[in-house]
């Protein structure tokens, strides 16, 4: 397994055509961090002279920002109903939109109804949107082949059992993982509607454990999968991280790559940030200050300046650790601190940190749901931010915690434990330490973090250090685009 990412740009020179495949892309649709990435990525890539253009579906949301649209391709027969191919441009984004109203034309969450249930065909869809870019991959827009497909999730990777079905040269696949535990796994009942031959079904195609598997299909047929964090790509390639997929990971051996995620900075930056209550950055920290008042009025928290202000920006489950914190509570209370949390999902969660709230008024604030301009405002005004994560592939969360110089709390877990320095007592003596891990992923080591936490905020030359080292690290894509870069140059000039 390469743990490390690839090195320069290397192979063929000149333009390259990538068609990204993405079930969502931020600021058009976004659920989580897949989003972001597909929607920061083809700008980050453009210096290195690749030219990237997403294929999404037709969301309501998608469609009614997509400008000046054209039809590029038209199907009679998408998962039996007409559909059609929409060329545009969106928030800077070259897109091509998959207009398929009977699999698309749903507002609010992509993948979940209104009762927060899995579309019942939601095999149907991202199958269908799978074999689009097939027919795309081999040309079936004019003047347009890619010269790389890179598919996104369970919901793309499909793509190469579609190009095996067809005779002639198809386009090398790149599938990235961004959440293992999210696998796309369906009824064989359902490889006919997916319109599959019987022979598709198969141990080296898209039969797993008796179902379809659109994962399993991407991970084995990919020419490469890559991960979004080096330490992820070793955990996933194991009987213990790999949920069910450890031994087909560990197998693929060099082609498993781990490329750290990065940010959208220019979207999250705290010197012209518009969201903010005061713009700052790394030369006027005291700035931040106003921040953190003002993030104190808006979750009705006493307006004090000495109390450590923990921040939460994340989804509530168990795989985030939310119930670590949730009991960790009254030990934050007695340490006099505070918290601002914004997050939905599970409901013991949400009700635990509505009740929470409700009987520590002035310490404890929650909002439950997502808000994107409340997200900045609790990166920039908490002290420190966590991510108590039990696994995390890379996360962005604490790359913006890093950039807005909002110390970073996490689990010594996949790209957490890649992006956060340890303030251990060597680190702080070097004097490059730029947050707090914690090990194993458990209630006393997650306290005892807490309380590190604490002490470390009233060492405050100690604590300005950590927000300055954090500012000054670089999360931006540059480093990750260039890899990204040099991967499709090496496949492409491939026979």
């Amino acid at each position: 397994m390469r743990a490390e990412a690839v090195g320069g740009d290397t192979g063929v020179m000149g333009p390259l055509h990538i068609l990204s495949v993405a079930s969502e892309v931020f600021p058009l649709i976004k659920t989580g961090g897949l989003a972001d990435v597909a929607g920061a990525l083809p700008a980050a890539l453009r210096p290195h002279g690749v030219e990237m253009r997403t294929l999404v579906p037709g969301y309501p949301a998608v469609l009614e920002r997509l400008g000046d649209p054209q039809t590029v391709a038209t199907f009679d027969d998408l998962m039996d109903d007409r559909a059609r191919v929409l060329q545009g441009s969106a928030a800077g984004l070259d897109l091509l939109v998959l207009d398929a109203p009977h699999l698309f034309g749903r507002p609010g969450n992509p993948y979940l109804t209104p009762d927060g249930e899995d579309w019942p065909d939601n095999g149907l869809r991202f199958g269908g949107l799978a074999r689009v870019a097939a027919e795309i991959a081999r040309g079936r827009i004019d003047s347009y082949r890619p010269d790389v497909v890179h598919g996104h999730d369970w919901q793309a990777a499909m793509v190469p059992a579609y190009l095996r079905q067809a005779s002639g040269e198809a386009p090398p696949f790149v599938l990235t993982v961004h959440n293992l535990a999210f696998q796309g796994r369906f009824p064989r009942a359902l490889l006919p509607a997916l319109g599959l031959p019987d022979d598709a079904f198969a141990l080296d195609g898209v039969e797993y454990y008796g179902d379809i598997g659109f994962l399993k299909a991407g991970v084995l047929m990919a020419d490469r999968v890559t991960t979004v964090s080096p330490s992820y790509a070793a955990e996933i390639a194991s009987e213990g991280g790999g949920m069910g997929l450890g031994g087909l990971l560990q197998g693929r051996g060099e082609d498993l790559i781990g490329i750290l995620n990065g940010l959208d900075v220019e979207v999250w930056n705290p010197a012209t940030d518009p969201l903010i209550a005061q713009t700052y950055d790394a030369a006027t920290p005291a700035r931040r200050a106003a921040n953190k008042a003002a993030l104190q009025a808006r979750f009705g928290l006493d307006p004090r300046a000495d109390a450590p202000l923990f921040g939460v920006v994340s989804r509530l489950t168990s795989q985030k650790g939310l119930d670590l914190l949730l009991a960790a509570l009254p030990t934050l209370l007695e340490m006099g601190a505070q918290l601002a949390l914004l997050g939905a999902g599970e409901p013991s969660l949400e009700a635990g940190f509505r009740a929470a709230a409700e009987v520590a008024p002035g310490h404890i604030g929650c909002v439950i749901g997502y808000d994107e301009a409340l997200a900045h405002q609790i990166q920039a005004g908490c002290d420190a931010l966590l991510v108590p994560s039990r696994f995390e592939p890379c996360g962005l969360t604490q790359l913006s915690a890093l950039r807005y110089g909002a110390v970073p709390v996490v689990a010594r877990t996949g790209g957490l434990a890649d992006t956060v320095v340890d303030a251990n007592p060597m680190a702080l003596s070097a004097g490059v330490a730029t947050g707090v891990q914690f090990s194993p992923v458990e209630q006393a080591p997650f306290e005892r973090a807490l309380h590190q936490v604490a002490a470390l905020y009233r060492d405050k030359p100690t604590w300005a250090r950590l927000q300055a080292n954090a500012m000054a690290t670089d999360v931006s894509w540059n480093a990750s685009a260039a890899r990204y870069a040099a991967l499709y140059r090496q496949l492409a000039a491939q026979p």
